[in-house]
């Protein structure tokens, strides 16, 4: 079980200010150790800039990044030891194949052990020999997955990971995920495919125009004290007597003669009772999604939202 009370990252107050609206303001959030924080928001939301100050590559204006208790920027060198990453754009260096460059990150690691590099070639399909320039971009993807997990470092760091993956290796990441966090890995990964968020994250951010405006726990989407249904009846008799008291109407459809509730778990036995005593063509629970929360907090509603769980 993750350890919340020792924090990984600590990201305050995080200021890089490009000019006119560009870059991120004022971003703070903590990613607790063993834990997977998800980091989502629409292209040059800031997600990039984010991890680029966390990984010590550019200097805050304002605020402060610490990598186990190690100021990002002033000790860049040392954090990195820590760090498995996976940039949004990849540049390889002048290497015949993807063989040799995962031969020249291990020597830079002083890794001697390949045998995680081969698992992960291996789950994800990939043939390393292959000439990188040639590479498709799903496999020069692969390639850096494999680079960024092969030490089983402490702190693993994604920007976009599943960017040229086919759905069947996305399924293989996230199965990649979940292992790195049973091993007691700490997870940054900047994504927008909302599904691979909900399999694997504990927490996620929503960045918008270069601010945070919302940290949910994954905790409280998939347990809701709530579920809602669509309740479709046979006839018009049905449809206007069902007692509705006990529960929130949210829609009603007058020509499919059906009704849309929102009704508290304690509350379900109650509904059920109700509606038995009714025709019922047909009774559909309406599953609340991550992406739902996405839209409805980047419509504006937390706009300016702190959030420093």
């Amino acid at each position: 079980m993750a350890n919340k009370k020792e924090v990984m990252i600590s990201v305050k107050h995080l200021t890089k200010d490009y000019g006119r609206g560009r870059g991120i303001f004022d971003i703070s959030f903590d990613i607790y150790k063993g834990t997977v924080f998800g980091y989502c928001g629409t292209n040059g939301s800031g997600k990039t800039t984010t991890i680029r100050n966390i990984m010590g590559f550019i200097k805050p204006d304002k605020g402060s990044v610490t990598v186990k208790g190690l100021d990002a920027w002033k000790n860049a060198d040392e954090i990195k030891k820590y760090i498995g990453y996976l940039p949004g754009e990849i540049a390889f260096p002048q290497v015949e194949n993807g063989s040799e460059f995962l031969k020249i990150q291990a020597e830079t690691l002083g890794l001697t052990d390949m045998s995680k590099a081969e698992a992960i070639i291996n789950a994800l399909q990939l043939d390393p020999t292959a000439n990188l320039k040639r590479m498709s971009k799903g496999m020069k993807q692969k390639t850096a997955i494999a680079a960024a997990f092969m030490h089983s470092p402490e702190i693993i760091i994604l920007d976009e990971p599943t960017t040229g993956l086919d759905p069947l290796m996305r399924d293989v990441f996230v199965q990649i995920i979940k292992a790195e966090k049973a091993r007691g890995a700490t997870i940054l990964m900047s994504n927008h495919m909302f599904d691979e968020l909900e399999e694997t994250c504990d927490y996620v951010g929503f960045i918008k125009d270069g601010h945070l405006i919302d940290v949910v726990d994954m905790e409280e989407v998939r347990n809701l004290p709530y579920r809602d249904y669509v309740v479709t009846f046979e006839d018009e008799e049905g449809y206007v007597s069902a007692d509705t008291s006990q529960v929130e109407v949210l829609a009603k459809d007058d020509f499919e003669k059906s009704i849309t509730v929102r009704v508290p778990l304690e509350k379900t036995n109650g509904m059920l009772r109700e509606i038995r005593k009714h025709k019922i063509k047909a009774v559909t629970e309406k599953r609340h999604t991550l992406e739902e929360f996405f839209m409805k907090d980047i419509g504006g509603e937390n706009n300016g939202k702190e959030n420093t769980k």
